[in-house]
């Protein structure tokens, strides 16, 4: 033990003795480290960002729109439109076997919202009761709108955060009774926020039952049927059946309105499983092509030290000579140059690792952008940078060790 604690103060006279070159080596190792943490922090920000924001819109939902049916699949000319409806909702609901949760919505932006104190032309739309079942709304006061709503047709209003806040500045919304188109609403419940920004749409929006705005506020347009709806949400048994559900989804669409379901062409939908995983393999081939750069950064630091230490062993020849002349072992001699290296790249990247992390800590207390999560220290890449500079440590200091320890004193002793 007394033999390993000569060795480290050896060695640790030997760093200070040359600064310069001990704070440059530790400089490319902390260097490739934190740039291999900070990479690969950046892109699981972007990948968490992405994975938040379709969070925001609700666990694996689907959507399906109304569209064109074109007279052959890629024909672009005497295409014929079609709009969903009640019907449609109906069939889907009892029909579709990998479809848990359907939810039909129709919204119109061109309804005039009017309180007490403000006015406003904000989004309204109408749902069904299990409409935020399929979709990510929470509520931060009051109710939801329920079956009696529906089946009575009731006039009343759910408010997003941000038109609670629009209508009724500073004061109490709860309870009071907003007027749509001259209509009168009661205010039942209010919606927490969703998203971290305030521009989300769904904060800016007004939910009322679905048969009522049927009733007074039914879509507007040439050609519509009298129960068209604008869209339909609906979601998965589970997250692997979502192309299931789509197939049967499309197959009920076509045979209502009529159209082959292979004309792809004929469908306007958005498949937000789909779209996570797409996402999730691009992000998987940017952490690779990340990580990839940071550890060549990193290796060209690791190839700094074992250069740095041959540079020692041959500026410390004639050491090596004297000291295995006074009787020093081999092993005390690659002891102390593998302590050296090993010293070197453990302290250099344990600086890295610690100043990535302080800097990415010191992100995550700014504002991010829409879409973006600040970069976080990733556990796997931590692991990797560790494994990775534990072999560059044996590396650095076995090799320049070795070539130390098989100089004979003699000769090391006669060179100059």
């Amino acid at each position: 033990m007394r033999l390993f604690f000569d060795i480290v103060k050896q060695t640790l006279r030997t760093l200070w003795a040359h600064k310069l070159r001990s704070f440059l080596t530790m400089f490319g190792i902390a260097w490739g480290v934190g740039s291999l943490l900070l990479l690969v922090g950046l892109g699981e920000g972007f990948r968490s960002g992405n994975r938040r924001q379709l969070s925001e819109i609700g666990e694996n939902i689907m959507f399906i729109f109304p569209g064109q049916v074109p007279p052959s699949e890629g024909s672009h000319v005497g295409k014929r439109p079609y709009f969903l409806t009640f019907d449609d909702w109906h069939a889907i609901r009892d029909e579709a076997r990998h479809v848990a949760l359907v939810s039909p919505i129709i919204n119109r932006g061109d309804i005039k919202a009017v309180s007490e104190y403000n006015n406003t032309n904000g989004q309204v739309f109408g749902v069904i009761p299990l409409h935020n079942r399929v979709r990510f709304l929470p509520m931060k006061v009051g109710r939801w709108i329920n079956d009696a709503d529906l089946a009575e047709k009731r006039q009343v209003a759910v408010l997003g955060l941000e038109m609670s806040k629009n209508m009724f500045p500073g004061r109490p919304a709860m309870g009071t009774t907003i007027l749509l188109n001259g209509l009168r609403f009661e205010v039942v419940g209010l919606l927490d926020s969703v998203g971290r920004d305030e521009g989300n749409q769904t904060n800016t929006r007004v939910y009322i039952p679905l048969t009522t705005m049927e009733q007074f506020f039914p879509l507007k347009g040439e050609s519509l049927p009298e129960n068209a709806v604008s869209f339909i949400n609906y979601q998965p048994s589970s997250r692997e059946e979502h192309e299931l559900a789509r197939d049967e989804v499309r197959r009920i669409v076509a045979r209502q309105h009529n159209f082959d379901p292979k004309l792809l062409d004929a469908f306007e939908d958005w498949d937000t499983v789909k779209n996570q995983e797409m996402v999730g393999k691009i992000f998987d081939a940017m952490n690779k092509f990340l990580g990839s750069v940071g550890l060549v950064t990193l290796g060209l630091g690791a190839i700094g030290i074992i250069n740095i230490m041959l540079v020692s062993v041959s500026e410390r020849t004639k050491e090596i000579g004297l000291r295995k002349a006074l009787g020093a072992t081999n092993r005390s001699i690659m002891g102390q140059f593998f302590l050296e290296g090993a010293f070197l790249t453990l302290f250099s990247g344990g600086i890295g690792i610690v100043a990535a992390g302080s800097f990415m800590a010191a992100l995550a207390m700014l504002p991010s952008p829409p879409g973006f999560d600040t970069p976080r220290l990733v556990p796997w890449s931590a692991a990797l940078c560790v494994f990775a500079l534990s072999i560059a440590g044996v590396i650095a200091g076995l090799y320049p060790a070795s070539k130390a320890a098989a100089l004979e004193p003699v000769e090391a002793l006669r060179k100059e």
